[in-house]
């Protein structure tokens, strides 16, 4: 962590107490990033934020380690925790919604990127959350989403066991 972003987010420890973790060019992708490596940097992010409970920065580092090692609720977890230490953090807020959108909850993604959006300070943040509301939009549009579940089941789940039930005593319905 630089400085100047150790001042802003009142980070007690000074940059040179936590290791450096250099992150070569195959973290771009994360299908490049060999298991034991990433698994090596989760646990130095955890003792970390350990150390630190209250820097955002580390628990959003946290979440993303978690999503790249496929560890869903230990991110989500790790990315709402950053989310509430700073409400105002731009990229805990969007880190979030894109987890949610690589989850496929569109709607809280959505609604999620737009928070971010209004945090956006500079134009790189306000350009990424500007390509991934477009992008989630694009996929509400395709229906490609998860359903939401809000029609009510008794019904066709108690039809569906009379038929059994008459399928199984040899009734036919004329």
């Amino acid at each position: 962590m630089s400085a100047a972003l150790e001042m802003r987010m009142g980070v007690a420890a000074p940059a040179a107490a936590l290791p450096a973790l250099p992150l070569p060019v195959p973290w771009r992708d994360p299908h490049t990033v060999p298991k034991d490596l990433l698994r090596s940097h989760i646990s130095t992010l955890e003792m970390q934020v350990a150390e630190n409970p209250k820097s955002a920065d580390l628990w959003t580092c946290l979440g993303m380690a978690y999503a790249m090692d496929l560890r869903v609720h230990p991110s989500m977890n790790a990315l709402e925790t950053a989310k509430d230490l700073a409400p105002g953090h731009f990229w805990a807020q969007f880190k979030y919604a894109e987890l949610n959108y690589r989850l496929r909850a569109l709607e809280v993604a959505e609604a999620e990127t737009l928070k971010a959006l209004e945090l956006a300070s500079n134009t790189v943040e306000y350009g990424v959350s500007r390509r991934q509301l477009q992008e989630i939009r694009r996929l509400r549009r395709e229906g490609t989403q998860k359903p939401a579940w809000t029609k009510p089941l008794p019904a066709p789940a108690l039809a569906l066991v009379l038929a059994l039930i008459l399928s199984v005593l040899g009734v036919t319905l004329r």
